[in-house]
């Protein structure tokens, strides 16, 4: 598909391209996830693995930060998870962002309308997460559509211990510090609620492209607050009221 090869080579050279709205204006939000689902089948070839999906502007900052009200998501592979505590170079990026998240980790296949009970039974570990969200369109402006067919932004992620899922996750702080320094200051609950109800919602929209979350997948729940800047040097640290940390280096 001639426009996932353009998303494709804008990300594999960290290059920016304009917005594909703007020279295919007809793209809906169906295409434009058939759109997204022919980017990953590329990084596949290349010997990527799928290991779960994430969940894209469901917190009210998120939603004005990106100027939308739509629920997204995208996928998670291989090459995009990277180490806890570890550094990541800045040059596989065009103009990198960070934000807080919860992990699950699944041990039961989600698909279609699930119950919140069904959601919180099929989650075997949950974790605190960072988030690198990095559109590879020129000034980070976009369309719901565009932003749908580029991954909903989604680059990079890294995940902290994972721990018992029986935890209460309805109201954890979440203190994002860059160099030591609180930059961002939100509560999991700004995640539609309850991150509980991500994985919800998770199910039932990946069911519309035909997708179940399947055992052994990761759902990131989506940001707790605005996503920041990330700049060459940088040293993030989420702090979170009883999930622990996580660590990640930014490097040249």
């Amino acid at each position: 598909m001639q426009i996932a090869e353009i998303l494709d080579r804008a990300m594999l050279n960290s290059q920016a391209t304009p917005q594909l709205s703007l020279d295919y204006p007809e793209i809906g939000l169906k295409q434009a996830y058939q759109i997204q689902a022919a980017g990953i089948e590329k990084r596949m070839s290349r010997n990527e693995k799928l290991l779960g999906i994430k969940m894209g502007f469901t917190s009210r900052a998120k939603m004005l930060q990106m100027g939308v009200d739509d629920l997204i998501w995208g996928r998670l592979t291989s090459t995009m998870q990277l180490v806890e505590g570890g550094s990541v170079s800045l040059k596989r990026f065009i103009h990198p962002r960070i934000e807080p998240e919860i992990a699950f980790r699944l041990n039961k296949t989600l698909k279609g309308k699930v119950s919140l009970l069904e959601a919180m039974n099929a989650v075997d570990a949950i974790a605190p997460a960072l988030e690198i969200i990095d559109s590879r369109y020129a000034n980070f402006k976009f369309s719901l559509a565009d932003v749908v067919a580029d991954n909903s932004s989604s680059s990079g992620f890294v995940l902290g211990q994972w721990r018992s899922p029986k935890q209460d996750i309805g109201n954890q702080a979440m203190v994002m510090e860059i160099n030591g320094k609180p930059v961002q200051i939100g509560s999991s609950s700004a995640i539609l609620g309850n991150p509980w109800r991500s994985l919800v919602e998770a199910a039932r929209l990946a069911a519309e492209s035909d997708i179940c979350l399947e055992a052994g997948w990761i759902v990131l729940a989506g940001a707790a607050t605005a996503a920041h800047p990330l700049s060459t040097g940088d040293h993030v640290c989420l702090h979170t009221s009883s999930m622990g940390q996580v660590h990640l280096h930014a490097g040249e």
